[in-house]
Parts: structure tokens; sequence; C-alpha cells
């Protein structure tokens, strides 16, 4: 039983026979192993495209800024999941991605999902102010969220947020995406009465899209990034465990209110 639309029974992607294997049209081992770096096979294999050197460049940069960010849920989630299963390196490493959702990590998607709309009111002859300010005056009046701003420790900002979009005026690459990004910035601070955090999630998905990275997958940057964050902290905990100490820790930091007795 077919379920959905079928779509046509084809892949661009990838074949292989018993000497050759092609990706994209291109012999991996003829042309691209030896040649490419990993981060431009990433963006070969999305885009199908060779990277520029500013496009490799800031795609090694945000996958950097992302990796890592000491004991977050999702690498705690790796750490105990391994501690379960020490047989099963993928299953803690898929904890840790599980995880990875639009309030950890994924918020990049949904900056980009912003940023792409407001961009496209601007093309059709809107002010950029008014449509930056329309938008987010819409999130505060619902009570929501504004995608990228805010964070629980990098106050009064985000050093990785500072660090990229200096060095994206720098390489000249800052296009109407980071524009919106800053802009958006003015708005949210005017609109909540305050000055908020940009964090690293607004650079991130501001520079993919003034780089032509595909909208629908901003998120693959910062899953691919924490894939090497995660395998770091599953290689420490082989040596250094504390998933079962953190365990503990959680146990005597949550009180029981449920009534009844243990004993």
């Amino acid at each position: 039983m077919l379920i959905g639309k079928p779509g046509e029974a084809k892949s661009a992607l990838c074949t292989a026979d018993a000497e050759h294997i092609l990706v994209r049209g291109r012999d991996l081992t003829a042309d691209l192993m030896g040649r490419q770096t990993f981060t431009e096979f990433f963006f070969f294999l999305m885009t199908g495209k060779e990277a520029t050197a500013q496009q490799r460049f800031f795609l090694d940069l945000l996958l950097v800024a992302i990796a890592e960010h000491g004991l977050t849920p999702t690498a705690i989630a790796a750490r105990m999941t391994y501690d379960a299963d020490p047989a099963s390196l993928q299953s803690a490493l898929a904890a840790g991605i599980l995880g990875c959702g639009t309030v950890i990590l994924g918020t990049s998607q949904l900056c980009g999902d912003v940023l792409v709309a407001a961009e496209k009111r601007v093309a059709a002859g809107e002010e950029p102010d008014a449509v930056v300010a329309a938008m987010t005056a819409e999130v505060r009046t619902r009570g929501g969220r504004m995608p990228g701003f805010g964070h629980p420790v990098h106050r009064p900002v985000d050093p990785r947020t500072e660090r990229i979009f200096a060095l994206a005026a720098a390489e000249g690459v800052s296009g109407v995406h980071v524009d919106l990004a800053h802009r958006f910035k003015r708005a949210v601070d005017a609109a909540w009465g305050k000055p908020l955090v940009m964090n690293v999630s607004m650079p991130i998905a501001a520079v993919l899209l003034d780089l032509d990275f595909p909208a629908t997958m901003i998120k693959a940057i910062p899953l691919l990034a924490r894939t090497g964050g995660l395998l770091a902290h599953i290689a420490e905990e082989q040596t250094r465990p504390i998933g079962f100490l953190m365990a503990s820790h959680a146990e005597d930091a949550i009180a029981y209110d449920g009534g009844g007795s243990a004993g």
C-alpha cells in the first residue's frame, strides 16, 4: 500500500558498481577523495555544487562555533545512555542528537524561517525596518519567544555571535539576511523594552542563507557539528565516567512530593 504522493523512482545522489562510486556524477576515489575537505564534500553532497573558498571557510567557522558547549542536556543524555549500554556507541550518540530540538540547538532553523519570510516581504517591496518591526510585534503580542534571542549564560552578548558577524563583515559575505538579522536585534530590543542577547543561532542562519546554503537544511549544520561534540563527550565518558554521578546528583536535587511512604 502506497501512502502519500509518490516521487519519481530516481536519485541523483550516489550509485556504485564493482569499480566505481559516483557521488552526484563525480568519481569518489578518482576525484573527490584527496581533493575535497570534509566540509567541502558536505557542501557538495547538500547542494551538488563545489564550495567556494568563502563557503568552505564559513561552514568550518559555523561548525566549530556550535559543536561544543559543555554539559548541555544533549551531552548529558549521550553520556548517561553510554553508561547504560557501553557496547552501543551509536545509541548514545543518537540519544544526544534526539535532544536537538527547537529549544536546544535547533533554533537556527527557526531563525532561518524568520529571515526567509522577512526577505520575501522585502523583495516584494516592503520596507525592511517595517517588516521586522511587524513580525517582531506579532511574536511579542501573542506572548511568544523570538527565535535567536536570549541565552542563559552569555550576557550581555554571545561572543560567538560577535565573532561570526565580525568575520562575515571582514570577508564581505554579509548580505540581505545578515542585514535583516541586525534589524531584528533593534526591533526585538524595542518590542521587549530592553536589550536581549542575540544568540549564535541567528548569525548561523543569516550567514548560511547569504552563502546560498539550502534554507530548509539550516538545522543540518548544528546537527553535524554537535555530532562531533557528542562523540567527544562519549570518548571522555569511557575514561572519566560521570554519567551515573550526574544521575545520582539528580536524585539528590529533586524532592519527591507525591505522598505516601517509601518505608
